[in-house]
């Protein structure tokens, strides 16, 4: 049924949308085209395209981490923008990383393994969710308990789905 509810959904979104409107290219993109790599990094394994995962919780705004300033997590490495975010990440990083690898949660929620655009980034009952675009984001805003619960359904299938 689920299956059955979504499909006409996406046909919808994606007939009145362009796709230019949800994938926009971004400096600050990570993901490597052809990976099945369950974290979106670059090819340099930085995740969050280089941004302190610490910070969004901290300030609640999207903030670059400075490349002296890193750790390594499950195969990805996170910098940070101070030494005090750098410690609270080590002491817990699981509260830190973005949910559905650091991909796209509207993306994920259509099936789909999509990068994101660390600007976009929200933390949503104290988990940290990363969106393609502005445009995304305004979906995931419109319905954001809708969209995580139809992204932690399709996550354990677009997972490993190459990038």
């Amino acid at each position: 049924m689920y299956r059955t509810m979504l499909k006409p959904l996406a046909v919808a979104l994606f007939a009145a949308v362009p796709l230019s409107a949800l994938v926009v290219a971004s400096g600050a993109q990570a993901g490597i085209k052809g990976s099945t790599a369950q974290i979106n990094t670059d090819d340099h394994g930085v995740a969050l395209g280089g941004y302190d995962p610490v910070a969004y919780f901290d300030s609640g705004k999207p903030t670059r981490g400075v490349d002296r300033l890193y750790a390594s997590y499950d195969g990805a490495r996170y910098l940070f923008a101070t030494a005090a975010h750098r410690k609270a990440f080590l002491a817990n990083p699981r509260k830190y990383l973005p949910e559905f690898g650091g991909f796209c949660a509207v993306g994920t929620a259509f099936g789909e393994k999509v990068d994101v655009d660390p600007e976009t980034g929200k933390v949503v009952n104290g988990k940290l969710y990363l969106n393609n675009s502005a445009r995304a984001l305004q979906l995931f805003d419109k319905d954001t308990a809708g969209i995580i619960i139809k992204a932690q359904t399709n996550w354990p299938v677009v997972k490993e789905k190459a990038f």
